[in-house]
């Protein structure tokens, strides 16, 4: 198992908005954060992240206790984060952006192996590597924020509504994207809104509902799940 969260609260101020939730995803494997907006889908990843502190409960990664472990530190150990949205450097140019991921020392050591990588999961950004990434089309820069992410040299990578606002000929290439980063030995765990999409490329997920996790399990288990469903 690479992350384990087990039992976390989370609150904003005297809000509550997670409520006792467990979730873990193994080593080389794909899993699905599911549920409506408003849900604690996001939430949850920033959780991971440590932008949002959690109460109760724990975090462990790769068998070590991070609930209080800061967020760069936890870059070093191997999370990325992709926030939703993209959130690349508009201003400045792809490959900027890409240096700008692999910015600890472990990281830095393995550039110019990274980004070969990088190019042969991503062609596209290598031919347009001195290109501004404001003048990029929104599939272009999703698969810049995802590039990004993986030069900090991910176990985990995690990744916030990746299909937003994409074509279903981008999206059809990211699920392949997806796939070929999974067989590189690297976990992800993706929120999403459209279930179905989710969980054809998923090996399993975890269904929340405000702020409570409702059902879990294998993808082809929840495919048809009434509470899915519902």
């Amino acid at each position: 198992m690479l992350l384990d969260i087990k039992n976390i609260d989370v609150l904003y101020d005297d809000f509550q908005v997670i409520w006792d939730v467990s979730i873990n995803v193994n080593k080389a494997e794909m899993v699905a954060l599911l549920g409506p907006n408003g849900s604690g889908k996001s939430t949850i990843l920033n959780t991971i992240s440590n932008l949002v502190h959690h109460k109760n409960g724990s975090i462990h990664f790769n068998n070590t206790l991070i609930s209080d472990v800061p967020t760069h530190k936890r870059t070093e150990l191997g999370i990325s984060h992709v926030l939703e949205r993209r959130r690349v450097f508009p201003h400045l140019t792809v490959m900027q952006n890409l240096l700008l991921g692999a910015w600890h020392p472990k990281a830095k050591e393995q550039l110019s192996n990274s980004l070969s990588k990088i190019y042969k999961i991503f062609p596209k950004l290598e031919v347009r590597s001195n290109q501004l990434a404001r003048t990029m089309s929104g599939g272009e820069q999703q698969m810049l924020a995802i590039a990004r992410g993986m030069m900090g040299l991910p176990k985990l990578l995690m990744v916030d509504e990746p299909f937003l606002g994409l074509s279903p000929m981008v999206m059809k290439d990211l699920i392949k994207i997806f796939k070929n980063i999974v067989s590189e030995g690297i976990s992800i765990l993706f929120v999403e809104q459209n279930v179905r999409l989710a969980l054809s490329m998923a090996d399993r997920g975890y269904v929340l509902e405000s702020g409570r996790l409702v059902v879990d399990g294998k993808s082809n288990d929840l495919t048809d799940n009434e509470k899915v469903t519902k």
